[in-house]
């Protein structure tokens, strides 16, 4: 007679496979792995219900090194193959690990209709502002004027500004998170999955080959508090040493503001609403902005029906009114010839 038997807790060895980890020593992939490992056994579910997809890049590598269900595609379509996986069965937690170039280069257009759709899928968006693998061009996150190897003298494109571009295209979990901050990653990690809906979590990730330092001013002892804007829902931005700044909006134009020559007080602030979708927009623009800080944490989120959903009730709203229908019936039905 059968009986119920718990299912044992799982660890951080449970999602670790028997592949070699090839990444560059240093390199910030290493820590978002870590991370991800980490937090995943809290998600309390079979790691045979979880299932990574990737495209082509540094960051694509990751499904080899995950204990779960994954699959490699091709350059800029792992959009399109998680997509399809939902939709054969919604019942899996589907994560898209992409790059700055996979993600917002060749497989632009499949990123944003993912997010438009809204799909329960949680995208984890690698952003070293660099080509990596292909060693060391300019991707589309580069800053303008950055010296590489495709541009020796100096980028002229304007930048991609990831969030910008997700809230463009009506995504609904919107946030950053940096390589080095495991306690705010493994925090952002949780957030995305817990979203019913297409969850998109930027990452700075250090590629130390080819763009060292590009974040340094945000992981920094000594610059970090400066140039890090913490957000969180309901509590007013301040960001500096001790707190002695912070963030305010004269009509819709970001102001850095003292909080210590006795002009400026804690309620003179903006206080964060994450489900207000002009406040993300503006938050988004200081992404290459030097004179503000670089917002990180949830930037926006609201609750919108999920994709597949939809798809399965549309399916069977249509049975219920004509049947669940005749395949041979069909493909003879209508004008039909016969070959001899």
């Amino acid at each position: 007679m059968p009986t119920d038997v718990a299912t044992p807790a799982l660890t951080r060895k449970d999602f670790t496979s028997d592949q070699m980890v090839r990444w560059c020593p240093g390199c910030g992939d290493y820590s978002i792995l870590a991370q991800v490992q980490k937090i995943f056994p809290d998600m309390n579910r079979p790691k045979e219900e979880f299932v990574f997809i990737s495209g082509i890049g540094c960051s694509s590598r990751f499904p080899y090194y995950m204990d779960t269900y994954g699959f490699h595609t091709i350059h800029g379509r792992g959009m399109s193959v998680a997509t399809g996986v939902k939709l054969a069965n919604p019942g899996l937690s589907v994560w898209l690990v992409t790059g700055d170039g996979d993600g917002m280069s060749i497989g632009g257009n499949h990123l944003i209709h993912l997010l438009r759709r809204n799909l329960d899928i949680n995208i984890l968006l690698f952003n070293n502002r660099i080509y990596g693998l292909t060693k060391g061009q300019y991707s589309p996150t580069s800053e303008k004027g950055m010296v590489t190897k495709s541009t020796p003298f100096g980028s002229l494109d304007h930048p991609f500004n990831p969030p910008a571009l997700a809230l463009g295209a009506a995504g609904t979990f919107i946030a950053r998170t940096l390589d080095v901050d495991a306690k705010h990653m493994q925090k952002m990690i949780a957030e995305a999955y817990r979203h019913q809906g297409t969850s998109f979590l930027e990452i700075y990730q250090n590629c130390l080959i080819f763009n060292d330092n590009a974040f340094t001013d945000y992981s920094d002892k000594e610059t970090k508090e400066d140039r890090q804007l913490l957000l969180e829902d309901g509590q007013p931005m301040i960001f500096g040493k001790g707190g002695n700044k912070g963030i305010r909006f004269d009509g819709h134009r970001p102001q850095v503001v003292d909080l210590e020559n006795g002009k400026w007080s804690v309620d003179d602030l903006a206080v964060h609403d994450k489900s207000d979708k002009l406040l993300a927009l503006m938050l988004s623009d200081l992404t290459y902005q030097s004179e503000f800080p670089t917002p990180f944490g949830v930037l926006y989120q609201i609750e919108k029906p999920c994709y597949e959903k939809q798809v399965y009730q549309q399916i069977d709203d249509a049975i219920s009114k004509m049947g669940k229908g005749d395949l041979e019936k069909m493909l003879r039905s209508g004008h039909t010839w016969t070959v001899d």
